[in-house]
């Protein structure tokens, strides 16, 4: 499913227009990325968790050349799911 399929799925749920869901969930998204930017920790019940997690700086090679290089530190978002999920998707 796509970002469109998405949209379409909720409209009709919901019964509301396409452009309605698709504002809707744009606003959703930038609320999650802005909380997720700041470092905070989103919990949707059933659903799962999302939170920020930080890598350690370290070494690896590049594998075109195998000639050894510096991997900087950097954040990545970490996504646990909720027990409902895990349920659905069994």
């Amino acid at each position: 499913m796509n970002k469109g399929e998405l949209i379409e799925a909720v409209a009709m749920d919901v019964s509301v227009s396409k452009t309605v869901a698709g504002k809707v969930l744009d606003s959703t998204i930038d609320a999650m990325m802005g909380a997720l930017g700041k470092g905070d920790r989103i919990t949707l019940v059933g659903f799962g968790t999302f939170s920020v997690s930080t890598r350690k700086a370290r070494s690896g090679r590049n594998p075109k050349t195998g000639e050894p290089i510096k991997i900087p530190a950097s954040k990545t978002v970490k996504f646990k799911p909720g027990s409902a999920f895990k349920q659905a998707v069994k």
